[in-house]
């Protein structure tokens, strides 16, 4: 039973309101006449509290009893293992002149989508793009190449670029080993 309980979590969220509102223990034990080592106990779980209990403290920060039973969210943890990467070779028929790896696939609505990305040396520049939102790229091995705003702009190795993303913009190994590349696009407005 204790489990079932302790699934909810309802000391951490208590913990979680005392502290977001700068109380300490003292001082919500003066708001629910309940004394601070007993909501000690109850926020780390050695107690767990009646129902008249609980109304008390569900007043005190103006929420209900609901707000104590409702089972937290499991936090997004996706792993993509490396055999599993769904990759994107462009152009799709032919021999690619670069390709990309999504790294973040199995997240749905995430923030942010990040790649593997690999540009051949000798091929041609990726055909020109923009997208809204930001791109963070950031070089692994090799050098590339990243045309923007009528430039140039040469990274090697370590070097990293982050760069409003909706403006014409495209990338080109350079030299003549291939160039990887981690980029990270996230489509929030800035």
């Amino acid at each position: 039973m204790s489990e079932k309980i302790d699934h909810y979590r309802i000391g951490a969220k208590i913990r979680a309101m005392r502290t977001a509102k700068g109380l300490g223990l003292i001082q919500l034990g003066a708001h629910t006449g309940l004394s601070a080592g007993m909501l000690s106990k109850i926020e780390t779980g050695q107690v767990v509290p009646t129902l008249p209990t609980l109304m008390r403290i569900a007043l005190v920060f103006g929420v209900g009893l609901e707000h104590f039973f409702t089972p937290p969210v499991d936090p997004i943890l996706e792993i993509v293992r490396k055999e599993d990467r769904l990759s994107l070779p462009n152009p799709p028929e032919g021999p690619p002149a670069y390709h990309f790896e999504s790294l973040d696939f199995p997240v749905a609505e995430r923030p942010i989508e990040s790649y593997l990305a690999e540009f051949r040396p000798g091929a041609p520049a990726s055909p020109t793009h923009l997208h809204a939102g930001v791109e963070l790229i950031f070089v692994i091995s090799g050098t590339l190449a990243l045309f923007i705003h009528d430039s140039e702009k040469l990274l090697g190795a370590g070097d990293s670029m982050y760069f409003e993303s909706d403006y014409d913009h495209s990338y080109a190994c350079i030299g003549q080993e291939p160039t990887r590349v981690l980029v990270v696009v996230s489509s929030a407005q800035v």
